[in-house]
């Protein structure tokens, strides 16, 4: 995918010192393992939850490495997608990388404006005619709006997934496409490539 020369340091060296915290709980884990007197839950709990933040954080890290090569305006994009996620203002963001993405969608309404966060803020605001579609992302610029994706045809497991992410992920497995997803029930974040998804945290404090 291309993750040569992708920096972004201060991420790089969040999931360096978590892993790193994640180690010492597990060595500590197994020393009191032998203990009959002591309980291993309590301390299986923490590994685990830990293991949820450093994924969310690897997950920005890689986003932002997927898109920089593709678009100027990853920035843009993560501050939208992070407004948007605090006001649970629902989302389906189509960054399209090497492959076009033409035959692959039903296409909407031609937009061709230069991307800034608060016009790809004010595309998804509810009542928006476009807002339930999804925004397609080429190079700098939001190329169209109110598009239609292809639809997962693949079982999702036990946890039942919305259109919007059922579209991330049916769009990701035909393509290389990268396909953000704003929750409009959680706010909650994710984004869909080679068919999988991942959640993602875009806190300013790590961009």
């Amino acid at each position: 995918m291309g993750l040569n020369d992708c920096d972004f340091s201060p991420l790089k060296l969040q999931i360096s010192e978590g892993l790193q915290n994640i180690m010492l709980e597990i060595d500590q884990g197994l020393h009191f393992l032998d203990n009959d007197k002591y309980c291993m839950l309590g301390r299986i709990e923490d590994i685990k939850n830990q293991i949820e933040q450093i994924e969310t954080v690897a997950a920005t890290f890689y986003l932002n490495c997927y898109l920089s090569p593709f678009t100027d305006k990853y920035l843009d994009i993560s501050t939208a997608i992070q407004h948007l996620s605090n006001q649970r203002h629902g989302a389906l963001i189509v960054i399209e990388r090497e492959h076009p993405l033409d035959s692959l969608i039903r296409p909407g309404v031609p937009i061709g404006a230069h991307l800034t966060h608060s016009l790809l803020e004010s595309i998804f605001y509810p009542g928006n005619p476009l807002h339930d579609g999804a925004v397609l992302v080429r190079k700098n610029e939001i190329a169209s709006a109110g598009n239609v994706l292809p639809l997962t045809k693949r079982p999702t497991g036990e946890k039942k997934l919305g259109t919007r992410h059922r579209a991330a992920l049916g769009l990701s497995e035909l393509s290389d496409a990268l396909v953000l997803v704003v929750s409009e029930e959680t706010g909650r974040i994710s984004f869909a490539i080679d068919g999988k998804l991942y959640p993602i945290t875009t806190s300013s404090s790590i961009l």
